[in-house]
């Protein structure tokens, strides 16, 4: 084999052909129409082996075979064609694969959700660490929590909108408060009115002023605060964020401790009235 087809070879190696169906397609790539001792010789395989890989071929639809009046030769079907059916065959496969793992981890779930239910016990603090998505995802549980109020202390970051949520939508409207106080540095991207653009004051401040229209009563400070949110006066949940550390290495802090939420709520009250409002 020449040193492209040799290329060719591991090509298909690596998307799930043995060798010998990779050399026997190849061999069959030139198109001629050959019969399986022809197809052994070119493509130096052994002879045994030829005639399952043929049939196989054949079921699967990657080439014809026609019938004459003394042997059976071969002939490769259009590679396009032979593309789109691995295309629809892998994609089945992995759909099959994905669907198996949903229901095995629904499974899961309804087990996991079960025996929690039968042995929850109150945990005093947990320690969340992991990749951001995960995190924001306990973060999110943590909030659903929240009764009466919610007392937060942000560091805007990455990309911020302009779109309030709908949880802090439902939350006022049945009488919660929440109070949040902002880091305003501009080291951020805003996105606001849909369209994604660099911070500044003016584009910020109509941010806050959204966040102010739904009944959102917060400040913003310029000095450095924790990110903290604390539920009720009862539990408190404390981002621990670094750039200097990798993302999976990060954590976060759930504390349910009524002294440590009344710490934390006598600093928030400190720095609410060293900030400003709006």
């Amino acid at each position: 084999m020449s040193n492209i087809n040799e290329s060719l070879i591991e090509q298909l190696k690596q998307i799930g052909f043995s060798e010998y169906k990779a050399k026997v397609l190849l061999t069959l790539a030139s198109g001629k129409i050959m019969s399986a001792s022809e197809i052994v010789n070119e493509a130096k395989i052994i002879r045994g082996s030829i005639y399952d890989i043929l049939k196989s071929f054949v079921k699967l639809g990657y080439c014809n075979e026609i019938e004459t009046d003394k042997i059976l030769q071969y002939q490769i079907i259009d590679p396009d064609i032979i593309l789109d059916k691995i295309i629809k065959d892998k994609t089945k496969e992995h759909n099959n694969n994905l669907n198996k793992l949903k229901n095995t981890f629904t499974n899961i779930k309804e087990k996991y959700s079960a025996e929690s239910s039968k042995n929850k016990k109150p945990v005093n603090i947990e320690l969340i660490r992991g990749f951001n998505k995960h995190r924001v995802a306990k973060y999110k549980e943590f909030l659903l929590t929240a009764k009466k109020e919610i007392c937060g202390m942000y560091t805007f970051k990455g990309l911020v909108s302009d779109e309030a949520d709908e949880f802090s939508k439902k939350f006022i409207k049945r009488g919660g408060i929440i109070r949040s106080i902002y880091r305003t540095g501009l080291d951020f991207k805003i996105s606001l009115n849909g369209i994604i653009q660099d911070a500044d004051e003016e584009n910020l401040s109509e941010v806050l002023r959204k966040y102010k229209s739904i009944g959102e009563d917060l400040r913003v400070c310029d000095f450095d605060i924790p990110n903290m949110t604390i539920i009720d006066g009862t539990s408190v949940f404390i981002n621990t964020d670094s750039i200097e550390i990798p993302d999976q290495s990060n954590a976060d802090i759930i504390m349910r401790n009524l002294s440590f939420a009344k710490y934390m709520k006598d600093l928030f009250e400190g720095y609410w009235k060293k900030s400003n409002k709006i």
